[in-house]
């Protein structure tokens, strides 16, 4: 299997998607493994998946709480630029896992919008959407600032009968 396959089987689990994520800041492979939910164990195994593809990479060394060397990893944006399998349905199963971890009381501004576009229209719309969340993905992380999400999804609308033929 050549590198760019074994990239697009990297980026094909939703586990992996969340710990690259979680690593926009440097975590140990026990910090990813409490924050997700998962066996340590297992979370070592797509720890390394991830750096072997090239997603993640080891910072330095650290003593943790009881002196012992842990070693945190840090995303290297990579997954940016590599197309995801299945296009990004893979995205929309992180999105749900994460959004069903919100307590009732938590942020969750949503929007769902039906337009009526040409392709010279949707192609431009697509470009802008892609160069904003591209603007705030080159910006460093405000010192101040709490961790969010971003989720889009621009697809063709299948609702009526003669929009399902086209």
């Amino acid at each position: 299997m050549d590198i760019e396959q074994e990239r697009m089987r990297a980026l094909s689990s939703p586990l992996r998607l969340r710990v690259l994520r979680l690593c926009q800041e440097p975590r140990t492979n026990k910090e990813l493994a409490e924050l997700l939910g998962v066996n340590p164990g297992t979370m070592l195994h797509h720890v390394r998946t991830l750096v072997r593809t090239g997603f993640l990479e080891a910072q330095a060394d650290r003593s943790g709480s009881q002196g012992a060397r842990e070693v945190p990893y840090r995303a290297t944006g990579l997954s940016w630029k590599t197309p995801l399998p299945r296009g990004s349905r893979v995205l929309f199963e992180v999105f749900t896992q994460q959004v069903a971890n919100l307590q009732p009381d938590d942020d969750l501004d949503t929007t769902w919008l039906g337009l009526r576009l040409n392709e010279q229209h949707r192609e431009e719309l697509a470009q802008r959407l892609h160069d904003l969340a591209n603007e705030f993905k080159e910006r460093d992380p405000d010192p101040d600032g709490e961790p969010y999400s971003l989720f889009t999804a621009f697809h063709p609308d299948r609702t009526s009968p003669q929009d399902r033929d086209n």
